[in-house]
């Protein structure tokens, strides 16, 4: 399903054009989007006589994508592409690695590659009648790497993609009706085995090597496979390759295309943990599915800006409390078909986090839950918490609460996401996570706290305990381990009170044991307490009636014994009376 929905999507996008260069947002079958960093220049003699970057506007310009014939899958050995490659192939010279000794030779002759290319295209246009093309022939004839240095060329394009212009024309040499017709040649006449594609179902050609999936973080840069067989151990009745799993050449081309424009496109990807997550609708119309991408992007990172994001919250609110998404957005239809695919590097191969496939209304009222379940009274945040945001506060913080992306934990991270789109339980460990934290750094922060009551409140909603957990402070409750929470900030706020600011305060020292083994700890605290009154007494009298009043209250609902052991839930419920009270 993962596959064929992404062969869908492929269709769709072919149909549809870029609004600002007006071309498919996808290329056509055989063809790929490739950075390519300059533009050589040949008049018809072949020779070079400009050379043009093909640079962005940024503060670091970055190769631009241009559509050119596919790239090839060079997994071992030399194999050219056709009309366009790296200077290596093109030129016959490489960047030197060895930084020692760059500064006295930054370029090193790469025959073996530019003979390949060369000998490549010698023979795909021993025929042609293309000025272009025939200006390439000479170019290739004609061209010595070692005179690269004195060259046109500038040192920056060694290493990076080229492709040809014929001068005085404006269009590529690749995009020649001749060199078109030439490439759609060359790719039939490939020897495939013809079988039953798995994804279609249509007999066809089928893809020995599917193309190169590129853009997962953490990915090699080459670009990894989802579907790939390169052991024996990996095949069955002597099956080679893609014959294991029969995908033919046109679907595998069509869900690689897919998922690398979604992958690059920041309003269709974002990270979570080091998962790499894509998404896409489908719909009846175009813009319903676009209007449904739209929507769960802003829900999953929403804008940084308070106004921008208000709309957000409305919407999030009013599912949460029930109300329909067609009453919302009328213009949303709730049977789109969501998917959602995480994917994470394991060397050169691509492994699946996770998939879901369901309909935006359910997936929306899904984040609406997730929303509600967090939601605390105030609110400790100004934007609602992306899950890159709540995956951070499991790990260590700094003291201006911040964490490190690498700290996240690569399975806490799939499975929270899991639970947020699906509405199922959020992992345990994530409370022992968040637990363990508390007692690590000692950072008891709203955010972390919303996460804890999150775990709590849907385990309830789901039946699995009995006792519902509070949006805000909660008086009435007789619940032992959210009381001993309130117990010990109020005797925190006694300590401060009577001694003002001190190096290590009880929240310091004992909120470990104390929210673990409440019976080794507790009746030290209340007996120090005593003491902090007694001094309390002599600078405020009204404040200190008032705490030992809210104490006695306290206690009296507790059992008259506490509680040799807190388990994890109770631990959670502690935590949660705890930064309440305060």
């Amino acid at each position: 399903m993962i596959l064929l929905s992404l062969v869908r999507y492929y269709q769709r996008l072919s149909a549809q054009k870029d609004r600002d260069t007006g071309e498919p947002k996808v290329p056509s079958y055989g063809f790929s989007e490739e950075k390519i960093g300059y533009i050589l220049v040949l008049n018809p003699k072949g020779e070079l006589v400009d050379v043009i970057p093909n640079l962005t506007d940024d503060k670091k310009p970055r190769p631009k994508l241009m559509n050119v014939p596919q790239a090839v899958k060079r997994t071992s050995g030399i194999k050219p592409n056709f009309l366009w490659d790296k200077a290596a192939y093109v030129l016959g010279v490489e960047a030197n690695q060895d930084k020692a000794s760059a500064q006295m030779q930054p370029a090193l002759l790469s025959h073996h590659t530019f003979d390949a290319f060369k000998q490549f295209h010698l023979e795909a246009l021993a025929d042609t009648q293309d000025k272009g093309l025939q200006a390439l022939v000479k170019f290739l004839t004609t061209w010595e790497s070692e005179k690269f240095t004195d060259s046109l060329c500038p040192i920056e394009i060694l290493d990076a993609n080229v492709v040809f212009k014929l001068d005085g024309e404006n269009q590529y040499i690749h995009q020649s009706v001749e060199a078109q017709n030439l490439w759609a040649g060359l790719l039939s006449t490939n020897d495939k085995t013809e079988g039953i594609c798995l994804i279609t179902g249509e007999k066809a050609p089928i893809a020995r090597l599917h193309p190169s999936i590129k853009g997962i973080q953490g990915g090699q840069s080459s670009g990894g496979s989802i579907i790939s067989f390169n052991k024996d151990a990996f095949t069955s009745f002597n099956k080679d390759q893609g014959d294991n799993a029969p995908v033919s050449e046109q679907a595998a081309f069509a869900y690689t295309t897919a998922l690398n424009y979604l992958l690059r496109n920041k309003n269709h990807h974002l990270m979570i943990g080091d998962t790499s997550t894509v998404f896409w609708a489908e719909a009846e119309d175009v813009e319903q599915a676009e209007l449904a991408e739209q929507l769960f992007a802003g829900f999953l990172t929403p804008p940084d800006d308070e106004q921008e994001n208000s709309p957000i919250f409305d919407m999030l609110e009013k599912m949460s409390k029930g109300r329909p998404l067609q009453e919302i957005n009328l213009e949303i239809a709730p049977s789109t078909r969501f998917f959602i695919l995480g994917l994470a590097p394991n060397a050169s191969r691509i492994s699946i986090r996770f998939w879901l496939e369901t309909s935006f209304g359910e997936l929306a009222n899904n984040l609406a839950m997730h929303w509600q379940d967090l939601a605390l009274n105030p609110r400790p945040w100004k934007t609602p918490p992306s899950i890159w945001r709540l995956l951070l506060q499991t790990t260590p913080l700094d003291r201006t609460g911040k964490g490190k992306s690498e700290n996240i934990s690569p399975v806490l991270a799939g499975e929270l996401a899991r639970a947020i789109f699906t509405d199922s339980l959020y992992p345990m460990n994530l409370l022992s996570q968040l637990l363990m934290r508390f007692r690590a750094d000692g950072q008891i922060t709203g955010l972390r706290i919303a996460m804890v009551k999150a775990v709590l409140q849907r385990r309830f909603r789901k039946g699995l305990i009995k006792q519902g957990v509070p949006m805000e402070l909660d008086e009435n409750t007789d619940h032992t381990a959210y009381l001993l929470g309130r117990l010990f900030a109020l005797l925190v706020r006694v300590q401060e009170q009577a001694l003002g600011k001190v190096n290590a305060n009880i929240a310091n020292r004992y909120y470990s044991s104390a929210s673990t083994v409440p019976y080794m700890v507790f009746p030290r605290l209340l007996r120090g307490a005593q003491h902090h009154f007694s001094r309390l007494k002599k600078d405020n009298v009204g404040l200190a009636i008032n705490l030992s009043k809210e104490l006695d209250t306290i206690l009296a609902k507790l059992p008259t014994v506490f509680p040799r052991h807190l388990n994890i839930e109770e631990q959670g419920r502690f935590a949660l009376g705890y930064y309440q009270e305060k």
